[in-house]
């Protein structure tokens, strides 16, 4: 179960729903229970790190998705659907705009919603065993949690492009080239190099830290809100629904992994 803990003013957020942290009702909950626990206590720093062998995190919960969206017509779920996507995005512009340094450890898989939330922390250390990847092409969908407009602070247009279009996977140390992590260690080491970080970025005075980081990442929240309205109308096509309901009878161990990585 995903839980959270607070030692010397650095809070770590531990991401443990199985199968592989997919972002759904319960995570979703869980997420912004821990962001009103972070906004009483003021730590210093906060960590993320996921305690499941396989990885970070999958993603959106695509099963649950389409057993909601499951024989109705779009017309009746969509406001559902755009409230769940609203919480889906204050969850992420909260963690983005926390006043401390927030730090990612990766490892294993790192895909769509999980690749989201990692974009949305200061910094990441990857193990050499994480990969980073957008499959939602493959729904018929674009990222929808924020994934293009905070990519694109990171990033050159045309490695999104790359990602998006291919649906390719991108190691620990292509992702390092690309300055889209600050760090590439061996496998099990994140979360110490990630406790390091912390306990650095903790010595510096809180005010100082929260203006250099309002300074240096800015929320882009107007082609936020467009990544929002592009992601919803996808799904007046029927594809959409057909997709999800072929992910849901896969009997693969992880249907979402696409073929490919750099």
């Amino acid at each position: 179960m995903t839980d959270w803990t607070e030692r010397d003013g650095v809070f770590e957020l531990r991401l443990a729903t199985p199968p592989l942290n997919e972002i759904g009702r319960e995570m979703l909950g869980a997420l912004e229970r821990c962001l009103e626990d972070i906004d009483r206590k003021r730590p210093r720093a906060v960590i993320v790190y996921s305690g499941l062998p396989r990885g970070f995190c999958a993603g959106a919960d695509l099963r649950e998705l389409h057993r909601a969206i499951e024989g109705r017509a779009y017309a009746e779920y969509r406001a559902e659907l755009a409230a769940f996507i609203d919480r889906i995005h204050g969850v992420a512009n909260r963690f983005d705009g926390l006043p401390c340094a927030t730090i990612g450890a990766v490892h294993g898989t790192c895909f769509g919603g999980g690749f989201e939330l990692a974009l949305t922390l200061d910094v990441v250390v990857a193990e050499t065993t994480a990969r980073f990847c957008f499959p939602e092409l493959r729904l018929g969908l674009v990222p929808g949690f924020g994934g293009i407009p905070r990519l694109a602070r990171e990033v050159p247009n045309a490695v999104i492009r790359d990602l998006l279009l291919t649906g390719r996977s991108l190691g620990a140390r292509r992702a390092y080239e690309l300055g889209l992590v600050s760090q590439v260690v061996q496998r099990g080491e994140g979360l110490n190099v990630a406790r390091d970080v912390a306990a650095q970025s903790a010595r510096f005075a809180p005010e100082v830290v929260a203006s250099a980081k309002a300074f240096m990442k800015p929320i882009p929240h107007d082609e936020l809100e467009r990544e929002k309205a592009l992601f919803l109308s996808m799904f007046a096509d029927g594809r959409v629904a057909r997709a999800l309901a072929e992910f849901d009878a896969s009997t693969e161990r992880m249907p979402y992994l696409p073929s490919g990585g750099v």
